[in-house]
C-alpha cells in the first residue's frame, strides 16, 4: 500500500483547535453543576434531619372520660385503715374427738341451737368395746380378791380374839387357884413353894395376855390395814382403768357440752368417715357475743394500736367498736386485728358473716392531700401526671408522698393545692412525659 500524506495548513489547524476548546469547557461546567447540586442536597437533608431531631415527639392522645382525676387540697385528713374479715363468737367451745372411731350417725347440722346434752353425732370403735370389757373383768376380779382378803383377815382376827379370851379365862382360873393356895398356906396345908408356883403361874399368864393384846392390837391397827391397802389399791387401779374405758365408751356419743349454736368446722364430717383422737368434730358458738376479726395489710397495720375506734359494716348495718387485740404474727401479708363491738348488733349478724371494718388512726390538720392513687403507698416517691394548659395536656411530675389513709394520702413535695392529677394507673405511658387529653 502507498502511504498517504496529508498536509494541513495553519488555518485548518486553527479551525480544529477552535472547535475542541468549547467542548471541554461545557463538560466541566456540567460536572461542577452536578457536584454543587449534590452538595446542596446533602446539606439540605442534614439540616432537615437536625431540625426534626430537635423537635419534640407528638404527644399521645388519651380519652379523658377513661381517666379518674383528683384535686389537691389543703385541710384536715382523717387517717384510716380498712380490712375485710368475719364476725366470730367471743365464746367458742371446740368439741374434739376423745377417741378414734368411725362416724355412724349425725344428729344435728350446723346452725342448730343446742344445749349441753344435745347429741351431735355417734362413733363406733369395736376395739375400745373389747378394752372396756377387759377393764370390767379386771375390776370384778380385784373386788373379789379384796373381799376374800377381808374375810381371811377377819377370820384371823376372830381366832386371835378367841385365843385372848382363853388366856383371860386361864388367868382367872390361876388367880382362883392362887387364892385357894394362899388360904391353904395360911392353914399350913401346903408349903410356901406351892404358893410361889401359883403366884408365878398367874404372873406368867398375865404377861402372855399382855403380849397377846399387843399382837391383837398390832394386827388390827397395822397388819390388816396394810394388807387391805394393797388389795384396795389394786381395786382402785382396776376401777380407774374401767372408768377411763367407760368415759371413752361414753365419748363415742359426742355431745355439745354447752348451750349455743352449732357452727361448721373447717373439714366437714361425713357419715362413714374415720376420725382420729383430737379431730375437731364441732364448734359451739354464742351468737349473742360477737367480735369482728379483720385482716389488715401488713404495711397499714403498723400504725394500729389497741384502743383505737373502729366501725364495722355488716352489709346490713354498721356497728362501732374498739381494737381489742392485734395478732403478733403476719399471715399471707396480713395482720389479724380483733374489734370488740360496743353497739347493738344489726339484724342478721351471726358468726362467720363477712364484714368490712375501718379503723381510725388519727386526724391530721392543715396538710396538703389528695385522693389516693391506685398504686401509691405511704412514705414513697411516685410520678403522677398533672393536668396543665387548662386540662388539655398532662405532664409527668415527681411527687413525694407522706402518711396515707384508706382513700387519701398526704403530699409532701411536688404538688400544691388546686393542682389536678390523674389517679389511675398510667404505666402504659411510661415512655412519655406528656400526654394530650381529648
Amino acid at each position: 500500500m502507498q502511504e498517504v500524506k496529508v498536509s494541513l495548513t495553519g488555518t485548518a489547524v486553527a479551525l480544529v483547535l477552535g472547535m475542541d476548546i468549547p467542548i471541554k469547557h461545557s463538560k466541566r461546567k456540567r460536572i461542577v453543576r452536578r457536584i454543587l447540586y449534590i452538595t446542596v442536597g446533602l446539606i439540605f437533608i442534614a439540616l432537615v434531619s437536625l431540625g426534626l431531631s430537635r423537635l419534640e415527639p407528638a404527644s399521645p392522645s388519651v380519652d379523658r372520660r377513661t381517666l379518674y382525676t383528683g384535686v389537691v387540697k389543703r385541710g384536715s385528713m382523717l387517717r384510716q385503715v380498712r380490712g375485710v374479715g368475719n364476725l366470730v363468737s367471743e365464746d367458742v367451745l371446740v368439741v374434739p374427738a376423745a377417741v378414734s372411731g368411725r362416724v355412724v350417725e349425725i344428729f344435728v347440722e350446723p346452725g342448730t341451737i343446742v344445749d349441753a346434752n344435745t347429741e351431735i353425732l355417734r362413733l363406733v370403735n369395736p376395739e375400745l368395746q373389747l378394752q372396756w370389757l377387759d377393764a370390767q373383768s379386771r375390776l370384778n376380779s380385784a373386788n373379789a380378791q379384796l373381799a376374800a382378803r377381808k374375810t381371811q383377815l377377819q377370820d384371823q382376827s376372830l381366832s386371835m380374839d378367841a385365843e385372848q379370851a382363853r388366856m383371860e379365862a386361864d388367868i382367872r382360873e390361876a388367880k382362883l387357884m392362887l387364892e385357894v393356895d394362899q388360904k391353904q398356906y395360911e392353914d399350913e396345908l401346903i408349903s410356901e413353894l406351892n404358893l410361889s408356883l401359883s403366884k408365878a403361874r398367874v404372873e406368867e399368864l398375865e404377861k402372855l395376855s399382855e403380849i397377846s393384846k399387843k399382837r391383837l392390837a398390832m394386827f388390827r391397827d397395822q397388819t390388816c390395814p396394810a394388807q387391805l391397802a394393797e388389795f384396795e389399791a389394786a381395786v382402785q387401779q382396776a376401777e380407774s382403768q374401767f372408768n377411763l374405758r367407760q368415759s371413752q365408751i361414753d365419748s363415742l356419743r359426742v355431745r355439745a357440752g354447752t348451750s349455743g349454736v352449732l357452727a361448721s368446722v373447717r373439714e366437714k364430717i361425713e357419715l362413714g368417715q374415720s376420725v382420729s383422737a383430737g379431730t375437731i368434730l364441732a364448734r359451739i358458738t354464742n351468737p349473742k357475743r360477737l367480735k369482728a376479726q379483720l385482716r389488715i395489710p401488713e404495711a397499714q397495720a403498723r400504725d394500729v394500736v389497741i384502743g383505737l375506734s373502729a366501725e364495722v359494716d355488716t352489709y346490713n348495718g354498721t356497728v362501732v367498736g374498739t381494737v381489742s387485740r392485734i395478732d403478733p404474727t403476719v399471715m399471707e401479708g396480713n395482720v389479724t386485728v380483733d374489734i370488740k363491738l360496743n353497739g347493738e348488733l344489726p339484724e342478721g349478724a351471726r358468726p362467720d358473716l363477712s364484714v368490712i371494718g375501718t379503723i381510725e388512726i388519727e386526724r391530721l390538720n392543715d396538710i396538703i392531700y389528695v385522693n389516693r392513687p391506685a398504686f401509691a403507698s405511704s412514705q414513697s416517691t411516685v410520678e403522677l401526671f398533672k393536668l396543665v394548659e387548662e386540662g388539655k395536656y398532662a405532664v409527668r411530675t415527681r411527687v413525694k408522698l407522706g402518711r396515707s389513709s384508706v382513700n387519701t394520702i398526704e403530699i409532701l413535695e411536688g404538688l400544691v393545692p388546686e393542682d389536678e392529677v390523674i389517679l389511675v394507673d398510667m404505666s402504659q405511658w411510661d415512655e412519655h412525659d406528656k400526654i394530650r387529653l381529648k
